[in-house]
């Protein structure tokens, strides 16, 4: 013990090359979002009859992965919480993120989250559906309010849910008399909305928004913004923030991978006893942040997901490049080990194309003529990753 007290009291002796290392998390939120002035200002054209207790149009949100969405939709929110308070608006935004478990897996745990955010805690099981919508329409409408109801991943919420419950949260306002609550959704799924029952799409009538990718030179500029905040002077070698720029705007544009990249980079000079951020810094932060990126999508999906990636991974080192039917077979056989039900071809396509948008496979249409078209399938990604991979399936599909 008294070893590691030695390391931790040298530790702190060391300085830091950081100044604030908050400004590179996630969580933070600067006063100035770059290069999103316009979709802002859309945005809050959108939303600002809120602030007159009137219900404006559902809004939906798409774009890719570190697009500036969620940020720009909390940056916007803070301003006008700031603004409802100053000119008593009851406004109550709620925000949940429905990618987390246990949070919008099911309709009642989803209303429960929502009932909590009105300071009430149900039991996380065990009421009926009906009852729990009751009790959340009584508070709703205690008191006239605006309720903007923040749903973050929300093809997260249908794909686990399905999108009855968008029908359901349309229909609350039909049953409240002091409050009304609107609805917007974030989605990285720039189709979400094509695939909705029509019933639930009209109800919705929303109004939409795309938010670009960011290019490398604008990558760039953000990274240089944050990284005079977060660093000391000079401690970050020439080169490295262009060719982090140059890593994120090969992820189509991915501004949130970008500045993990560095603070990663940053991390790992500092545990090398390194007072400068150098390039080789960043190729390490590149391999660690890929390796966490596909390990942590992987745990999170669904066991028939996990199953289909681990079919791919049994059939790699006999082939570099294999078919749909191919994966199809293996995929059967693991079933039977598993006792899975076996899903369709066609559902195992989709999963495929879902595995090639995480970037952990090559998957190519061919036109096979008159038998029809298939997915030409090659793994991307690196050695060390797979055997990681494959443990990890292993042990969560309880294959021996």
């Amino acid at each position: 013990m008294a070893q590691i007290g030695d390391f931790f009291e040298n530790f702190l002796k060391k300085e830091s090359i950081f100044l604030n290392k908050a400004v590179l998390m996630s969580a933070h939120i600067p006063t100035d979002i770059l290069y999103r002035e316009e979709q802002i200002q859309e945005v809050a054209n959108i939303l600002a009859p809120l602030l007159r207790t009137e219900r404006p149009s559902n809004l939906f949100i798409y774009g890719k992965t570190g697009t500036g969405k969620t940020l720009a939709v909390k940056h916007i929110m803070e301003s006008m919480l700031e603004i409802a308070k100053k000119n008593n608006v009851p406004l109550k935004p709620i925000y949940v993120n429905c990618k987390l478990k246990r949070v919008a897996d099911t309709e009642y745990r989803l209303i429960a989250q929502l009932i909590k955010d009105f300071g009430r805690d149900i039991p996380s099981t065990g009421l009926p559906t009906d009852e729990v919508y009751n009790i959340f329409y009584k508070l709703l409408d205690q008191e006239k309010k605006i309720v903007l109801l923040i749903l973050d991943e929300i093809d997260q919420l249908t794909k686990k849910i399905g999108d009855e419950i968008l029908y359901n949260l349309t229909r609350i306002n039909a049953e409240l008399k002091q409050s009304q609550i609107c609805l917007l959704g974030i989605s990285n799924n720039l189709v979400f909305s094509e695939n909705l029952d029509p019933r639930v799409k009209s109800s919705l009538s929303e109004e939409e928004l795309i938010f670009p990718p960011y290019n490398a030179i604008q990558i760039q500029e953000i990274l240089k913004s944050r990284a005079k905040v977060a660093f000391k002077e000079e401690v970050i070698q020439p080169g490295v923030i262009e060719k982090c720029s140059a890593y994120a705007a090969r992820e189509h544009g991915d501004a949130r991978r970008a500045i993990d990249l560095l603070r990663v980079s940053g991390e790992l000079a500092e545990r090398a006893g390194s007072t400068i951020v150098k390039i080789e810094h960043l190729d390490d932060a590149e391999r660690k942040v890929e390796s966490d990126k596909i390990i942590n999508a992987i745990v999170s999906q669904p066991k028939q997901f996990q199953s289909v990636l681990y079919s791919i991974i049994l059939i790699s080192p006999q082939k570099r490049q294999f078919y749909t039917g191919e994966i199809y077979e293996v995929y059967k056989n693991i079933c039977k080990q598993t006792k899975f039900n076996v899903l369709t071809q066609r559902r195992i396509s989709d999963i495929l194309a879902e595995l090639d948008m995480l970037g952990i496979i090559n998957a190519k249409i061919i036109s096979k003529g008159r038998y029809g078209r298939t997915r030409e399938v090659s793994l991307s990604v690196e050695e060390n990753i797979l055997i990681k991979l494959r443990e990890i399936l292993e042990k969560s599909l309880h294959i021996n």
